[in-house]
């Protein structure tokens, strides 16, 4: 019998469009290190996250702290990713006001580990660290040319497709998931046909897609190379990847294939609920969240399949900076937090993907069903496409880029009618000035 998961709304999510509970604070990113320990004469490890992060809301601390005495934990979160991330660069630059871990966003974690590897403790040499049981291109992307290890991967956001039974059923498409993955396997234009298909046979008033911008990243999530190639360089102007990513995106929108909205908008939430769109490309994470907009109507009528090729939207690092007082306890907080066991605890409750793929062997992932989603077994589906993903080349810019192609360049195609050079024009254009070139 396989166990059912019910997957949380996670809101430590890849791009930083989602962002929790917390309030927004005036704590430095983080908080500062207690010194090493309180009156009891135990020592106190703070950690500064951004967003609901999951580490505390799954139990992860209390569960440390009962297995090690001695050890205090205190965390503090700053709301949104684009508050807590400034700050913390401020702090790496004065070595104060740090906390004894820090978050990082995927986003950022090539400048981080471009810029300030010096400032970080090198966890690949920490006590209780196993480089065997990470994904490869997730331990690639905190480690440095020379070697050092800075951060220690939480989690991923392996993408399949959810898609709505009914709405296929009622356009004539298959509705068997292992038949609906074969319609676009291993090739993002059959996916694109798929949606050519189902027009012609649409429910009135529905979309095969939500947007072409999401279309656009799942694709763009799936290349080696996107924005940047191996030396650094900016190049998404001239690679064939982000072409064809852009052009196929662009064609969903031109085609009359989306329902026209920008994700994480109300109108987009409302389109979960009135059953609007046939299908969104979605990360692990992302299933808690339909499950919240589709509510009880929607149980059983969306189901998940394998995306066309193996893609990868959303995931965090711990790091431990140098200049904290308990950077040895730290160290040992940091791996224990992402050793398997952990990650596959924090997908149980919280529906974080573990970024440790000797995790993916054990029952609470490989086992995992979700209820809502006709019973998928999400453990499998998604642990196949994390085993898939490409060591992709990470740039410091990569999110000012991501966000210009998509709300600058490709909402006005989908949104306000633009050609598709129209839209690249905008979006270059945009991305040249928000990186004064």
């Amino acid at each position: 019998m396989r166990k059912t998961v019910i997957l949380a709304v996670v809101a430590a999510l890849g791009a930083g469009l989602l962002a929790g509970c917390a309030e927004d604070s005036d704590e430095p990113a983080g908080g500062s290190s207690k010194g090493g320990g309180d009156a009891k004469g135990k020592t106190t490890i703070t950690v500064g996250v951004f967003g609901a992060f999951g580490l505390k809301e799954a139990g992860l601390y209390d569960e440390y702290m009962k297995l090690n005495k001695n050890i205090v934990i205190e965390q503090t979160s700053i709301e949104r990713n684009e508050n807590y991330y400034p700050q913390l660069l401020t702090h790496l630059g004065t070595g104060s006001g740090l906390a004894d871990i820090q978050a990082i966003e995927v986003n950022n974690i090539a400048e981080i580990t471009a810029t300030q590897a010096d400032k970080l403790v090198d966890l690949g040499k920490a006590e209780g660290v196993s480089k065997d049981s990470f994904l490869p291109w997730k331990w690639a992307q905190a480690t440095t040319k020379d070697g050092k290890t800075v951060g220690l991967g939480t989690d991923i956001g392996p993408q399949g497709i959810c898609y709505r039974k009914d709405l296929f059923a009622k356009a004539g498409l298959p509705t068997d998931r292992e038949a609906v993955g074969k319609l676009w396997a291993g090739d993002w234009n059959k996916y694109l046909a798929a949606g050519k298909q189902f027009k012609a046979k649409a429910p009135k008033g529905t979309a095969f897609v939500d947007s072409a911008t999401g279309v656009m990243n799942a694709i763009l999530g799936s290349s080696a190379e996107r924005f940047y190639d191996a030396n650094g360089a900016i190049i998404y102007k001239t690679n064939p990847a982000v072409k064809e990513a852009w052009d196929v995106s662009a064609s969903f929108a031109t085609e009359g294939l989306t329902g026209k909205l920008q994700q994480f908008t109300p109108a987009w939430d409302q389109g979960y609920a009135n059953g609007t769109f046939a299908t969104v490309s979605c990360p692990a994470w992302m299933l808690g969240y339909i499950q919240d907009k589709a509510g009880a109507a929607g149980k059983d009528k969306w189901d998940v399949a394998p995306a066309p090729k193996p893609s990868n939207w959303g995931g965090s690092f711990l790091v431990v900076p140098d200049a904290g007082r308990n950077k040895t306890e730290a160290a040992k907080l940091a791996a224990w937090l992402t050793a398997p066991e952990q990650q596959a605890k924090l997908f149980e409750k919280r529906g974080s993907f573990p970024s440790a793929s000797a995790a993916y062997a054990l029952p609470a992932v490989s086992g995992a069903e979700h209820e809502y989603f006709a019973g998928a077994p999400i453990g499998e589906i998604f642990s196949k496409a994390a085993e898939g993903i490409p060591v992709t080349i990470v740039g410091p810019k990569d999110l000012v880029i991501a966000q210009n192609l998509g709300d600058i360049g490709m909402l006005q195609v989908d949104q306000k009618g633009k050609s598709s050079k129209e839209g690249w024009d905008a979006a270059v254009k945009a991305i040249d000035n928000a990186l004064d070139q």
